[in-house]
């Protein structure tokens, strides 16, 4: 099934849905057409085309931020399931700064790692180790995470999504 990208009226994303959902929103004027997939639907008498993106004719206010839950899969996707360390498939997650050195289970402390490079760092900082990290560990932007996680991006919402990392975290998920 297809999916488009739903924009707020500030064109900031919101939400994805089916084509279908997409297209039903824009016939009945809640949303208007940004970009189209160049597929079209058809009905007895009329085609329409397949929304890729739409935008949301009225502003629509997000009344909270959800939290996005720190777990294995979670860090996986957001580091494109490479080790940040040496660049290679992850299998492991690793504490930066490690936990038995007071280092916090947290977003930023947390990166995906391959078994060897999580081996070789063992109980160790960093700096004691001369491994280098090749991003820095983030809290993924919430709702551009929540689309990311939902699967591959479509290249027309690449303009709405923003940061190239969480592109590449899609591209990855994608794969």
């Amino acid at each position: 099934m297809s999916r488009a990208l739903v924009l707020n009226a500030s064109y900031e994303p919101l939400c994805v849905v089916s084509t279908r959902r997409a297209l039903v929103l824009v016939l009945d004027e809640k949303a208007e057409l940004v970009h189209v997939t160049g597929r079209h639907f058809h009905s007895e008498r009329s085609a329409f085309a397949e929304p890729s993106v739409v935008r949301l004719a009225h502003y629509v206010r997000v009344p909270y931020q959800t939290r996005i839950a720190l777990n294995r899969r979670a860090v996986f996707a957001r580091d494109g399931h490479r080790c940040q360390y040496c660049g290679l498939a992850a299998e492991n997650i690793d504490h930066v700064i490690p936990r038995s050195k007071g280092g916090p289970h947290a977003w930023d402390n947390v990166v995906a790692a391959c078994r060897l490079c999580n081996s070789r760092k063992r109980d160790r900082m960093l700096e004691d180790t001369g491994m280098k990290l090749r991003r820095k560990p983030s809290v993924p932007r919430e709702r551009t995470w929540i689309l990311v996680a939902s699967g591959s991006v479509c290249p027309d919402w690449e303009p709405y999504l923003g940061t190239s990392s969480t592109l590449a975290a899609a591209e990855t998920l994608s794969a």
